[in-house]
This record gives C-alpha cells, structure tokens and sequence, in this order.
C-alpha cells in the first residue's frame, strides 16, 4: 500500500484547504489515516474524500462542527437525517428573518409616494367567536395557527359573517408580551373549549391594507403610525387586524389582504384634518 495522499494532494481533490485539513485534524473531525512521526507529514486514503466533501457540504450550511462531528459520528440513517434537519429548519428560519428585513429596507429606501391610504372608520360592537391569551410575541404567529384552527373546528356548522380577525395589545410590541385576542364574526358564537363569545366593543378605526406577505407590514404599520399623528390623532387600544385575503384563501403570498386599524381619538384642541 501506498503512503497514501499528502494534505496538499488532498487538499486539491477535496477543494478544502490546507489550513482547514489541519483544524478539521486539530478538532478530531478529519483525521489522516497515518501521521510520519519524523517529519509529522500528514496522509489521507482515497476512502477520506467523500467524508471531507460531507463536511464541506454541511459547512457550506453552517452546520456547527459539533453537529457536523455528531452527523459523522452516527452510522444511524435516521439520526443523521434528524440532525441534518433540524438545522435545515433553523436555517430555513433564519433565511426567513433575512428575506423580511431585505423586503422591509427596500420598501423602506425607495418609498412610494401616497401608497398608505387610510380610512376613518366607525366600527359598530360585535359578538365574536374568538380565543383570548397572554402570549409571547416570538410565539405569536405559532400561538395564532393553532387557535385559529381550533375556533375553525368549534364554528365549522355555522354561518360565518366576516373575514376572521386579530386584536394585539400595545404590551405584546412594547414588553414582548401581551393579550391577545384572535375571532371569527359567526352567528351564535359556541363555548367549546377554548373558544368562546367574545363582545368586541365600537370604536372609531384608522384603516389601511397591507397588499402581499407580511413580511414588511411593520413598514404599513409605520405609515399608519405617521398618518395618525400627522392628522393629530391618539391611540385608545390595541391593533387590530382583519385578514380579508390571507393563507387560509390563497397559498400565493402575493394575494393576501390585511386591513390594519388602530382605534383612535381626536387630540384635545386639535384643529381639523
């Protein structure tokens, strides 16, 4: 048998450099099939490159060494399939957290003129199957799919009246966790569970809708939020949100709907509008 591959050979056939043979050998990760202990030459066998070509994959992925070195460690296909995923899901999330603040800045640095209109609004009261909670706001959008589907569920043989709907309060933003109120307009709201007739009282709304996928309705929301002070209006409770179009309706992001209103009072000894 040969000597085998020196690490500047393999470095060539695996597209790692050799700076990077050595740290994957200093962490236990890649270890040469021999060390010459005169000269302390590293050597690799042929049977080491689809290794070093699995670790180059996953860290092209950012996978962690430790996980990368757990992924190598285990000949179960189902474990390293269960590793691999959870940081495919991670990373999925992360990507998902770029792409909404690259949508946001754009929106944000080439604005269009006039694209927020607003509606003033008055909102009469109303009986609502709705699930109300103290949530997270990390757990937001998580906490609301379950609920919705299961005021779905309690509602399904009754006549829906409106497009669902959300009230988040001012807590939820400002401390990172509030109540929040998720609904369905129906007719004879159920007490199943959870769910319950929910009373939302009149108010007077500040509207606008936000066109496509939510990830940069934080940019309405501020439009929303210059428009009221600009027209000397105060906030008097949580946001509230109406999902005309949204996932439920389309798969396609690009169709979804969401009116956005705030509750708000006239400033005392404001002028007109």
């Amino acid at each position: 048998m040969g000597r085998g591959l020196t690490i500047g050979e393999f470095a060539v056939v695996t597209h790692l450099s050799v700076r990077t043979l050595r740290r994957y050998h200093e962490s236990g990760l890649l270890v040469p099939s021999t060390v010459d202990r005169s000269s302390g030459y590293r050597y690799y066998t042929t049977d080491q490159i689809p290794s070093a070509q699995v670790i180059q994959r996953l860290r092209e992925l950012d996978v962690p060494l430790v996980e990368v070195r757990k992924i190598l460690g285990t000949d179960d296909p189902a474990v390293r399939s269960e590793l691999i995923a959870g940081h495919l899901d991670r990373l999925q999330d992360s990507l998902d957290r770029t792409r909404a603040a690259v949508t946001s800045l754009q929106r944000l640095l080439r604005p269009v003129p006039g694209d927020v209109v607003v509606e003033l609004r008055s909102e009469p009261a109303r009986l609502v199957a709705g699930i109300t909670d103290v949530v997270d706001l990390a757990d937001v959008l998580a906490w609301y799919a379950g609920a919705m589907a299961e005021i779905d569920s309690a509602v399904a043989a009754r006549t829906r009246l409106g497009p669902p709907g959300g009230h988040y309060d001012n807590a939820l933003f400002t401390a990172g966790r509030g109540t929040v109120v998720v609904y369905r307009p129906i007719a004879d709201p159920p007490a199943i569970g959870r769910v319950q007739p929910i009373e939302l009282p009149a108010a007077e709304l500040a509207v606008t809708i936000h066109s496509g996928p939510h990830d940069d309705i934080d940019v309405t929301y501020g439009r929303l939020g210059s428009w009221v002070h600009d027209h000397a209006l105060g906030v008097a409770g949580p946001i509230q949100e109406t999902y005309t179009v949204g996932p439920q309706d389309n798969s396609d992001p690009a169709t979804w709907r969401t009116e956005l209103a705030w509750p708000i009072f006239r400033l005392s000894g404001a002028g007109g509008e």
